[in-house]
């Protein structure tokens, strides 16, 4: 808003500052008049007045009167004129340079009313400047009520160009020389004022930039950062897995890939440890806050010097080992400081020292000072001496280097100096101090004296791994296995398992033992052949594990043919024909040997003593069918897939005889006749009885799991059925010219798989065998043995004969039994009562069989005949009528054929039975 240009000051008359001149400058046009009382402006003109006043030139100044300054004197020297100012520095473009704002709170110094400010000159009398043209004086209301203008402008400075006359001020300091470069030359004071304002604002920049941004940045990460926790370190603490026997005695033990470790709780290292460590490591633990500033420094220093030695304190080095972060990062070590505080205001110093003590390697495959003085000193960490623990101290810096004996003295003669130093160890123990030799490396390593096989060990593995805890599990928590081996059975298995193959020439035959407890289905022995083999080109290599490879049965599956048969209310005296070459289901089924046969009226309890082929196929033919012998033999304990290797074929009869698709592992043959065993109870077999971590906190116990009936929801039912298969099985023992443990009660069965002969096979081999079983049980122990070859070949005896049940594998069970019973109670089964038909009720003549072993092989060619029409057998209780009718031809199928489950992947021979 501009106003008009001719308006008159306030409190003045109009025309009064007109009258008051003696007229206007040369050339120029009156102006607007000084104000009256008012702080007056300056004289404003577009240019300062031409020619020298000085010199007597035009114009000339009137003489005035006014209370100013006066021009001087001609001889007086004349000032140096003041560069005008630019006029782009102005607030806006043509705007005159302004005078400077006098200091705030400061008005500009007045002279007396209607005088010009103080340090200039009045102007010569007549006539006062006039103001260039297009300039309008402000309101008084513009900025009166503030006591300055909008940009902070001197009320008086009229901002209009003064420049021209600050030649003639006294006020304005005369400006100063210039060097070349056109800057100011400063004065010493003036300098020195500068240097120490350099001084100063690099000072601030230092503290800034060193202390303030690191101490802002360090407190943001303290909070952003996690301190490990215990439980994530324990996954990164792996220890040994120890195994233990079911007396509690120590198998053996298994380091995990890392090496040994066994974690010590707080309290339980001992001092003259922690005093080694600390003068090794870092002598200020027990008082710094988890970084040592000293020792950050002097680390520096001997990066930039070339010397030795880190400035990392026991907790950064904690929070390396946790964290496995081992980059060479300026952002690892800023965390790294800023974890170790945090976890110093966190936990004791008591826990820190531990876990570092726990997690820290010392060579040898050590982890942990307990592990440490075991394998240095063969010791617990509690009885290490001062100069034990000084060497293993010593030995933190350089684990690699433990075997060098130069370096490990060296590192020990310094550690105990530094425990002197911080009078922890007096000089004189120190001056009759020895170097301790450590044992031999891996002199202490911890033997299973046979206890703990490999074939064993994979199978708790095995289980465990079902369960959820696989070894990386196991390991990170030091797991503490209490299997359910039994010493004993174990040392009695592997025993009887090597007589029984002493004096054999069969290069082919190979064998296998499980024992189980029926009480508790622990596996108390397990021997799946021997550990080490030689591979084709003689190197030794691990053996397989027969024990869990599923083999045909033969005719041990018949004990679930008969449980089938009890399930449905059917008794041990019920009567089928046991006559040879009977042609069932179009198949030709024969007995083993021409006299395995009971006649006609041939009862079950009969059969399951001779293992008469032809009554048990006729019984799941026509009566049970295969899926109820194998719901029965998996109520009793065989587990197919997913959780088991066993195979239960049901889509044919040969079931069961035990082959064709059917195979069973040696382990489920005795675990499944431990439920007969423990009357009808079913008790899962188990290698682990208990499972801890090394805190001795129980993961889980297995003698705490609920148990249940095996063959009915009724106990008593299940009981009965299982006690009625025992007595059906009492009698096999004595047949296969077997004998029970000395005052113990036994049951079992023999089984035998026929070899399948080949074009071009010698005659001889027709009545080879391939597969051979023996399981039997008492009271307190089920056990299985496997007798065979891998896959389909035929073996032999000594004398070239054919092998069966009895004649091998038999002999191994009987052995066994004797070794692991002997000195044991006595022992009997329960007597139940008979299911069905009472076998003692029943009537019959049979015929008396062979007492040479003989193999049951499962439909066969039928005898030549004027008639090829099969016979169909009709049973009923009383008699039993043949008759003969019209029906398909018979079919000529060799049983057994498509086996591929006898572990060595060839086909197996038909199924047989029989006492051997």
């Amino acid at each position: 808003m501009n106003d008009d240009r001719n308006r008159s000051w306030p409190g003045q008359e109009p025309d009064a500052p007109r009258r008051a001149q003696s007229g206007p400058w040369p050339g120029e046009d009156p102006g607007p008049a000084w104000p009256g009382e008012e702080a007056p402006r300056r004289p404003q003109r577009g240019t300062p007045p031409r020619g020298n006043p000085r010199a007597g030139g035009s114009p000339e100044w009137p003489a005035g009167d006014e209370g100013g300054p006066q021009w001087p004197a001609g001889d007086e020297p004349t000032r140096r004129p003041q560069r005008p100012r630019q006029q782009g520095q102005q607030g806006q473009q043509g705007m005159p340079p302004r005078r400077a704002v006098p200091p705030s709170g400061q008005r500009a110094q007045q002279g007396p009313p209607g005088s010009p400010p103080q340090g200039f000159r009045q102007p010569p009398g007549g006539r006062r400047p006039t103001p260039p043209p297009g300039r309008e004086p402000d309101l008084i209301t513009h900025h009166a009520h503030n006591g300055t203008d909008d940009v902070g402008r001197d009320p008086y400075d009229d901002g209009y160009d003064d420049a021209a006359f600050n030649e003639f001020a006294d006020d304005v300091e005369p400006q100063g020389e210039l060097d070349e470069k056109g800057k100011k030359v400063l004065t010493p004071a003036q300098r020195k004022k500068r240097r120490w304002k350099i001084i100063r604002r690099v000072a601030y920049a230092f503290v800034g930039l060193f202390f303030v941004v690191p101490a802002i940045a360090f407190v943001i990460t303290y909070f952003l950062v996690d301190v490990p926790t215990p439980e994530s370190i324990k996954s990164l603490q792996n220890q040994p897995i120890t195994y233990y026997d079911a007396s509690g005695q120590v198998m053996g033990r298994e380091l995990p890939p890392g090496g040994d470790r066994q974690l010590l709780k707080p309290g339980e290292v001992p001092e003259v440890v922690k005093h080694a460590v600390y003068s090794a490591e870092d002598a200020t633990f027990e008082t710094n806050s988890g970084f040592d500033v000293t020792g950050i420094l002097r680390a520096v220093w001997n990066q930039v010097s070339g010397g030795q030695g880190g400035g990392s304190t026991i907790s950064q080095q904690y929070i390396k080992q946790a964290t496995q972060n081992d980059a060479p990062t300026l952002t690892r070590k800023w965390t790294e400081l800023a974890k170790s505080f945090k976890m110093n205001n966190q936990e004791s110093k008591e826990e820190i020292i531990t876990s570092y003590l726990n997690i820290v390697y010392f060579g040898r495959g050590a982890n942990g000072i307990q592990a440490a003085a075991k394998a240095y000193f063969n010791k617990d960490a509690k009885d290490l001496s001062p100069s034990e623990a000084a060497l293993l101290a010593g030995l933190i810096q350089g684990p690699g280097r433990s075997e060098n004996q130069a370096y490990a003295q060296k590192r020990w003669a310094y550690v105990l100096d530094q425990m002197v130093a911080n009078k922890w160890l007096r000089q004189d123990e120190r001056a009759t101090a020895q170097y301790p030799t450590p044992i031999p490396k891996n002199a202490n390593k911890e033997q299973n004296s046979g206890k703990l096989t490999y074939q064993v060990q994979q199978r708790i593995k095995d289980e465990l791994a079902a369960k959820g805890y696989d070894e990386n599990k196991l390991f990170s928590s030091g797991a503490k296995i209490y299997t359910t081996i039994d010493p004993a059975a174990q040392a009695a298995a592997e025993q009887a398992a090597a007589d029984g193959m002493k004096g054999q020439t069969d290069e082919n035959l190979l064998n296998a033992l499980v024992a189980v407890d029926p009480k508790t289905g622990g596996v108390i022995a397990y021997y799946g052949g021997p550990e080490l083999v030689k591979d084709a080109n003689g190197k030794d290599q691990i053996g397989q594990d027969r024990a869990n490879q599923a083999r045909n049965p033969g005719s041990s599956v018949k004990a679930f043919d008969l449980t089938a048969f009890l399930k449905m209310g059917k008794g041990l005296g019920e009567v089928f024909d046991g006559s040879n070459n009977r042609v069932l289901g179009g198949r030709v089924v024969r007995n083993a040997g021409d006299s395995a046969s009971c006649g006609k009226d041939c009862t079950v309890a009969k059969a399951m003593e001779i293992s008469a082929n032809t009554v048990f196929y006729d019984m799941v033919l026509n009566v049970t069918k295969p899926s109820r012998v194998a719901e029965a033999a998996k109520e009793a304990g065989v587990k197919v897939a997913p959780n088991g290797k066993s195979v239960l074929y049901t889509d044919d009869n040969n079931i069961s005889l035990g082959g064709g698709g059917t195979a069973v592992t040696p382990e489920d043959m005795a675990a499944a006749y431990a439920s007969f065993a423990s009357g009808g109870t079913y008790h899962e077999q188990h290698f682990v009885a208990k499972l801890t971590n090394a805190q001795d906190e129980v993961e889980f116990d297995q003698n705490n799991i609920k148990t249940n009936p095996a063959f009915d929801d009724d106990a008593a039912k299940s009981q009965q059925i299982a006690g009625n298969v025992t007595e059906a099985l009492v009698p096999v023992i004595d047949h296969s010219k077997l004998k029970c443990p000395a005052g113990h009660e036994c049951a079992g069965k023999t089984g035998t798989q026929q070899y399948t002969a080949k074009a071009g096979d010698p005659p001889s081999y027709a009545d080879r065998n391939a597969q051979t079983w023996m399981v039997g049980y008492t009271p307190s122990v089920s056990a299985a043995v496997w007798v065979g070859g891998d896959g389909n070949k035929p073996l032999h005896d000594p004398k070239g004969k054919p092998i069966f049940g009895a004649t091998v594998a038999g002999p191994t069970w009987q052995n066994f039994m004797d070794l692991y019973l002997k000195g044991k109670p006595t022992e009997k089964f329960d007597k139940v009562q008979a299911i069905g038909k009472d076998v003692n009720d029943v009537t019959t003549t049979q015929t008396k069989p062979s007492d040479t072993p003989s193999t049951t092989t499962t439909p066969t060619t039928p005898a030549t005949s004027d008639s090829t029409e099969p016979t169909d057998t009709s049973t009923n209780t009383s008699s039993r009528t043949t008759r003969t009718r019209p029906g398909p031809p018979t079919t000529i199928i060799n049983p057994g054929d498509g086996n591929t489950f006898g572990g060595g992947g060839g086909v197996a021979a038909p199924p047989g039975a029989g006492p051997g």
